[in-house]
């Protein structure tokens, strides 16, 4: 007998015994999905859900494309791999960084490509490093990132994420990681962000910063979106500080928002961008890097001992970029950057309608991301005791009603987050916001 033979209790006994998940947590029993067509999966009991996170942020167009499954068939019939180490390349990943160079910022036109966030984010700290020291400052290392912000935990990675609770069991800390406010209108409306950003530059000295690293929308965070005049000034500040500006749109990129890309939403260019997730819908694993033209110049001129030796076995992974490629013709043809913010418009309306409720406050988003606030005293936007357990008590009975999504801690509350995929209907927005509507409450009674 297989695995795919079992019935679900065996299947969820065979994942005990031999699988370790992400984040990795004995006391939950896995949810065995099988299929997935739209923004709807299904389970091996045949039970249907809402899938109200995109996977987990990252699949777009939606499940079920056979289109993208096409694409990785002809190309893996043809050439299934090949490095991409220098002195080699592969049509699909040479086609995909000219269409990358098409849509992104203006001074971003090269790209390096990897398997996912994480890695997209190492090679951005890396480069900032070689960078500054080709250029001559060879102190200029370290790497300041946001309260809140969410980077991947590899180990500068986790580093650079400003979420306490991924640090604990895996430290110290890589060094060369410092810390600053993000905007928080809910929580913190009186912090100035971009002042603390100038602050905490000034503090550990301009000639040590290398970089800021920050996502336009915090995702994993909360749902954090800056005020209008955030995003400028931190251009500003970066440009007069002499300290390059690194935007993790591994969330927000490739119409998330509402936008190809977020910081468009604000008119600024970053340095580097990192994605990964959208580029491929999550079909297959793919990430990368888009460098402005001053850094590929610095980058291009190394050779010998001064050569930028950063490298991983997939990059330019040839069905990766096929199915990249394939995935970015749908979102085109589709206009699911124009659809994210026609139905994202929608999203946020209902989503602002749980307000309504007397636990819930502080609904926010962009596009097709948003989060709500789970509050026991809306006067004092006083959350529940973690303890309690409000939240997960939600997002379990969420999923009885068929919506699976995500929550979030945090040290003044927690809130519950969605991103559904580009191809959501209003219909399924006013289902998935329904089922928040009555589990929220659920929730908040039964865990009393």
């Amino acid at each position: 007998m297989t695995v795919r033979d079992l019935a679900t209790d065996h299947l969820q006994e065979v994942d005990q015994r031999h699988l370790l998940h992400p984040l990795h947590n004995a006391a939950h029993k896995a949810r065995i999905l099988v299929r997935g067509q739209g923004a709807l999966m299904w389970d091996a009991d045949g039970k249907e859900y809402i899938d109200g996170l995109s996977g987990l942020w990252n699949v777009h167009v939606g499940h079920g494309r056979r289109e993208l499954a096409a694409a990785a068939q002809e190309q893996m019939s043809t050439l299934a791999f090949a490095s991409n180490y220098v002195g080699q390349s592969n049509r699909p990943a040479i086609e995909l960084a000219e269409r990358l160079a098409d849509m992104a910022y203006p001074n971003l036109n090269t790209t390096f490509f990897t398997s996912g966030g994480a890695e997209s984010n190492e090679s951005a700290f890396k480069t900032v490093r070689y960078y500054w020291r080709r250029k001559g400052k060879p102190d200029k290392i370290k790497i300041i990132s946001r309260q809140h912000g969410y980077h991947g935990v590899t180990m500068a990675a986790m580093s650079a994420t400003g979420l306490p609770n991924y640090h604990p069991m895996f430290g110290p800390l890589v060094p060369g990681f410092i810390q600053t406010a993000a905007p928080f209108a809910y929580r913190n409306p009186d912090v100035d962000a971009a002042a603390e950003l100038e602050k905490t530059i000034l503090a550990e000295g301009t000639e040590t910063i290398a970089a800021l690293i920050a996502e336009p929308v915090q995702g994993a965070g909360g749902v954090i979106v800056p005020p209008d005049d955030y995003f400028p000034r931190v251009r500003e500040i970066c440009d007069r500080h002499g300290v390059l500006f690194i935007a993790d749109e591994v969330i927000t990129g490739f119409g998330r928002t509402g936008k190809t890309f977020a910081l468009e939403h604000w008119g600024v260019q970053p340095d580097i961008m990192s994605f990964a997730k959208g580029i491929t819908s999550g079909y297959v694993p793919l990430g990368g890097i888009m460098v402005s033209d001053d850094v590929a110049d610095v980058i291009r001129s190394g050779s010998g001992a001064n050569a930028w030796m950063h490298a991983y076995t997939y990059s330019g992974h040839p069905t990766a970029c096929a199915v990249g490629l394939a995935n970015l013709d749908v979102i085109a043809r589709e206009r699911l950057v124009e659809k994210a913010a026609e139905t994202g418009g929608y999203l946020q309306k209902k989503m602002k309608e749980l307000e309504e409720l007397p636990n819930a406050d502080g609904a926010r988003g962009l596009g097709m991301m948003g989060a709500i606030e789970l509050v026991a005293d809306k006067s004092t936007r006083q959350g529940f005791p973690a303890e309690r357990g409000v939240s997960t008590k939600a997002l379990a009975l969420a999923a009885e009603r068929g919506l699976i999504t995500r929550q979030r801690h945090y040290g003044a509350g927690e809130m519950i987050m969605v991103a559904p995929p580009l191809v959501t209907t209003r219909e399924q927005v006013d289902r998935m916001v329904s089922i928040l509507a009555d589990t929220i409450q659920e929730a908040v009674a039964a865990t009393a």
